[in-house]
């Protein structure tokens, strides 16, 4: 009975990492993405990786920050980066 409820878990645990649903991230528009990084609209590429940069360095997850606030700033940074490429 103990190695059928391991093997259960053990099933269990494959199917939470591998296949289990995950809920879709939410996009942000180009303008928020904007003001999240604190740019103008007409901003070019150089300027979104510096400020991406800069406000990375502050808030990342190994300098005490947040893990969630450096994943807006990543999803701000591809989001202006996608429309400028």
């Amino acid at each position: 009975m103990a190695k059928l409820l391991l093997i259960a878990g053990i099933l269990y645990l494959g199917w939470w990492l591998l296949l289990r649903p995950r809920p879709k991230a939410k996009s942000i528009s180009e303008a928020e993405a904007c003001d999240i990084l604190g740019v103008s609209p007409t901003a070019d590429a150089a300027d979104v990786r510096a400020a991406h940069r800069r406000l990375v360095s502050a808030v990342h997850p190994d300098r005490g920050g947040s893990a969630g606030l450096t994943r807006r700033i990543n999803a701000a940074r591809d989001v202006l980066l996608r429309e400028r490429s």
